[in-house]
């Protein structure tokens, strides 16, 4: 089902690249204290896990977007509203994004799914009856679709949530090589340079690498890095294996996406079709809001209304879970 959502921007914060920006560099993030547990992985990697502290509640899994951690603004938001409901926030880090790299040659990419795949089964072990969701932002919202829809053990979610998602890779990566775009993926492509070059220097590669300073596209980084490294043929391969799209049609559980038509990370035509659709998930549309932004308010009190969508949500689900 798709859904007409209730946002809407003040004039001053109408812009999608403001949208996208501002409540994400601009404005200061909030503070939130949590504790670090690391998990050792079955194929002898790890990855990093920080916890909200206190609360007995139920426990919401936060996946963080390409590039992302703790420290992002809209991570750290919705783990201090997670602590404000009282429930317990989980935000494990994708391999190689708590500020170590990891063990393996592998990392992570947008249809990474093994390691939520165990974690949420090591939660259901650890505590069988406490209620479990999941909220995933952009490249962290497609892992979690795909996954909703291909992993028989979905169900151990009372709910998911994904916001901004990039439903269709193909179309993200050309995109974000159009117009005002661009700065995005050049401050994004940096970063995964600069985070392969240091993991590589202390992992043995399986393959000769390329310049990895010289990649110029996502495009390139995926043919060259991300695709061999994880198994696929090239980047068209990944892309057409990896994009949350193809697997919308299979999530059993309640799944409600939120996405901005605006979204400067990729073109309208990108956005599902309802017959795309399960019954099971509902895709609130906004006509702005830009990428993971969603911020109304004054540019001197903004209102981050983002976070307050998904807490409702959260709220209205795990209610009904319990």
């Amino acid at each position: 089902m798709i859904v007409q959502s209730d946002f809407r921007p003040s004039r001053l914060l109408s812009n999608r690249h403001l949208q996208t920006v501002f409540p994400n560099v601009f404005y200061p993030p909030p503070r939130v204290k949590v504790r670090r547990e690391r998990l050792e992985l079955p194929d002898g990697d790890f990855i990093d896990v920080d916890w909200t502290l206190g609360g007995t509640g139920p426990i919401v899994i936060v996946l963080h977007g390409l590039e992302g951690s703790i420290r992002s603004r809209y991570a750290s938001r919705i783990m201090r509203r997670l602590h404000q409901l009282g429930y317990r926030g989980a935000l494990p880090h994708f391999r190689g994004c708590s500020g170590e790299p990891n063990r393996l040659s592998i990392g992570y990419h947008s249809g990474f799914t093994q390691d939520l795949e165990y974690f949420t089964g090591l939660l259901k072990q650890r505590e069988p009856d406490t209620p479990l969701a999941a909220v995933g932002y952009s490249l962290g919202g497609n892992v979690l679709l795909k996954w909703l829809g291909e992993s028989p053990h979905a169900d151990r979610l009372e709910t998911g949530v994904a916001v901004s998602v990039p439903f269709d890779l193909a179309d993200a990566s050309r995109v974000i090589e159009q117009g005002m775009s661009r700065m995005y993926k050049w401050s994004l492509l940096d970063r995964m340079r600069r985070s392969s070059i240091r993991k590589f220097r202390q992992v043995k590669a399986p393959f000769p690498l390329p310049d990895i300073g010289k990649i110029r596209t996502f495009r390139e980084f995926d043919d060259k890095l991300t695709a061999p490294l994880h198994g696929y043929r090239d980047a068209d391969d990944y892309y057409a294996r990896c994009s949350s799209r193809f697997f919308l049609k299979n999530i059993r559980v309640p799944t409600f996406i939120l996405h901005a038509a605006d979204d400067p990370f990729m073109s309208p035509a990108s956005v599902p079709r309802e017959d795309e659709l399960s019954p099971a998930v509902t895709l609130e549309l906004s006509q702005q809001g830009g990428h993971v932004g969603f911020v109304n308010g004054s540019l001197l009190r903004p209102n981050m209304w983002l976070a307050e969508r998904i807490s409702l949500h959260l709220q209205q689900r795990l209610a009904a879970g319990t």
